[in-house]
């Protein structure tokens, strides 16, 4: 059976003194219910996981004793996601599941066949509990490096972020001229020596899908278009395809 899991961010992170937030303390005193002598493991999402044994513990308050502490190696490929808002609760499943394939950074695309819509409030409140879902994925999975999430923001505005910033961009599309996405890192390794890229970013568009005039401006960016094959897959669906693809190759 697996140890409880507990997040310290990395401000806080102090391997002498190990101090869990207020949040990780009730859910572990109130939750799991844990008590003095039972063993934890303590992660601050950069790679970095600590064994503790807990020593005394109250409603908001645990007290630890530092263990042995281990370093995670990072991926071979930081791989980013950037997400067409879909409908529901399908981003709390998309940030879920792309924390355990993986993925270094989550953002929100609002795209012009985007359903759901939000202000910057909502928006700052939906990025606190998307980052909150990240962390508690990475608890349950034993992932120690916990992607960031961004607040929902325009297409232009998240091709502006990233450019520069991953070897390879690639967006998903059903515009003729698409490539499977193995040929794309194909490709790309015949241009960079037998290299494969150490950074991708990724779009996955609505169920509409990207507009031409949308598709068009992730090209002049210098983003790759990729076909997920014939048949048509939910955004959720191609998010998390896509993740494991790059994961299978690229990890």
């Amino acid at each position: 059976m697996s140890l409880p899991r507990f997040y310290i961010p990395p401000a806080k992170w102090d391997i002498q003194s190990p101090v869990l937030p207020p949040d990780e303390a009730k859910h572990c005193s109130q939750v799991l219910r844990l008590v003095a002598g039972d063993e934890v493991i303590l992660f601050n999402g950069e790679g970095v996981e600590q064994l503790a044994i807990i020593d005394a513990i109250g409603r908001r308050d645990v007290q630890l004793r530092p263990g042995e502490v281990r370093d995670t190696a990072p991926s071979k490929c930081k791989i980013g996601l950037g997400q067409a808002l879909p409908k529901g609760k399908n981003m709390e499943l998309i940030i879920q599941k792309g924390t355990e394939l993986g993925a270094a950074e989550i953002r929100p695309v609002v795209t012009k066949n985007t359903i759901v819509r939000v202000d910057d409030k909502d928006g700052e409140k939906k990025r606190e509990k998307w980052q909150r879902v990240a962390i508690e994925a990475c608890k349950q999975c034993g992932q120690n490096f916990l992607p960031s999430v961004a607040a929902p923001a325009s297409l232009s505005e998240v091709l502006a972020s990233v450019c520069g910033d991953y070897d390879l961009l690639i967006i998903a599309s059903l515009q003729p001229g698409a490539m499977p996405l193995k040929s794309l890192l194909a490709e790309y390794s015949a241009s960079h020596n037998g290299e494969l890229p150490e950074s991708v970013f990724m779009l996955i568009g609505p169920e509409g899908d990207f507009t031409e005039n949308e598709v068009a401006d992730a090209l002049s960016a210098g983003a790759h278009p990729m076909t997920l094959g014939p048949i048509i897959l939910r955004t959720e669906t191609a998010a998390i395809y896509c993740l494991s693809v790059l994961g299978h190759e690229l990890f």
